[in-house]
């Protein structure tokens, strides 16, 4: 059996940045000690953004730039980066909250072998639960798992509405 980890936008803009917050500070070591025991392939999603956010449909709605390629806070965030070193991984770019890639890249690494996938990252509420509804939609009998000690959302009450969201599409909470 094949085992998958999803890493979600772990990344300096989301933690203590342009939309840091106390939650996202606080899931960090959690994150890094669960990437560091990860035995199987890992999948890192990088929030992708353009000079142009302000002038997208996101920027309008969210009119904070944050995750601009090449910026330090599109960057892994350093203690995330570090965990991952020695690990096999991905990096999925994605421009919105959920990666279309994403079920595609799980599925050619897969092949023709069971699999199971776990998610951590940040936002539970926006990019989590969007990368985790899409991967359940193409994959409806993998066991999908999400790690809520390793997630934060926007804020406490929008993680644990995410979460609620997920158990009810069938995807385990852990």
């Amino acid at each position: 059996m094949k085992h998958f980890l999803v890493v979600v936008d772990m990344q300096k803009d989301f933690i203590d940045g342009s939309l840091g917050t106390k939650e996202a500070v606080g899931i960090v070591p959690a994150a890094s000690d669960k990437i560091r025991g990860f035995v199987g392939e890992i999948f890192v999603t990088l929030d992708t953004h353009f000079d142009n956010y302000m002038d997208t449909s996101e920027g309008k709605k969210l009119p904070v730039a944050h995750c601009i390629k090449g910026s330090e806070g599109w960057k892994l965030y350093p203690e995330i980066e570090d965990s991952l070193k020695g690990k096999k991984y991905t990096v999925v770019e994605k421009n919105t909250f959920g990666s279309v890639e994403l079920p595609e890249l799980i599925r050619k690494s897969a092949g023709d072998e069971v699999f199971d996938i776990e998610l951590i990252g940040l936002c539970t509420d926006i990019c989590v639960v969007s990368n985790a509804l899409l991967i359940k939609a193409n994959f409806p009998e993998c066991s999908i798992t999400v790690n809520q000690k390793c997630c934060a959302g926007v804020t406490p009450e929008l993680h644990k509405a995410a979460l609620a969201t997920m158990k009810s599409c069938q995807i385990d909470i852990t």
